[in-house]
């Protein structure tokens, strides 16, 4: 590896939190196969996370460095509750997706609370190989959940 985990675990906040989770829209490239690109660049690293659908929805995200992909991760999610307006949860999500810790940089942290709404992550493993689920709770009552993977690619 050229890289240290510890590099990709910081490019991999970063990319984060300038790309969705920024809320930004004028960002998303609309592909024509329907999808939404969102990229990142700095240096040798490049970001690119590629999505199909709003709700629900499911995508990946590729990391490469030096233009050789080094590490993916994919995920799928959807909101359970059809009586919650789609955009508080969303915005609600990126407020989370905002705190993506540096230990553990794929989602949000373990919990994050903001009035009525909770989020919580669970996670296993670490950026060579991980296995995690999202939820978001109002009230109390389960309205979102999420489940991602990934970890290293062609080293």
């Amino acid at each position: 590896m050229e890289f240290t985990e510890k590099e990709l675990k910081l490019f991999l906040v970063e990319a984060n939190k300038t790309t969705y989770a920024s809320g930004d829209e004028s960002i998303a490239k609309h592909e024509p196969d329907g999808s939404t690109s969102l990229v990142h660049r700095r240096g040798k690293w490049s970001y690119h996370d590629n999505y199909f659908g709003g709700e629900p929805y499911g995508g990946r995200i590729v990391v490469s460095y030096d233009k050789k992909p080094v590490y993916m991760m994919l995920y799928y999610g959807r909101i359970t509750d059809d009586s919650v307006e789609r955009g508080f949860v969303y915005k609600f999500l990126r407020e989370a997706l905002r705190l993506v810790p540096n230990d553990k940089p794929y989602r949000g942290p373990d919990e994050y609370i903001n009035g009525d709404f909770r989020y919580i992550n669970k996670v296993a493993g670490d950026v060579d190989e991980f296995y995690g689920q999202e939820a978001i709770l109002h009230n109390g009552a389960k309205i979102y959940h999420a489940t991602y993977f990934g970890g290293y690619v062609d080293l």
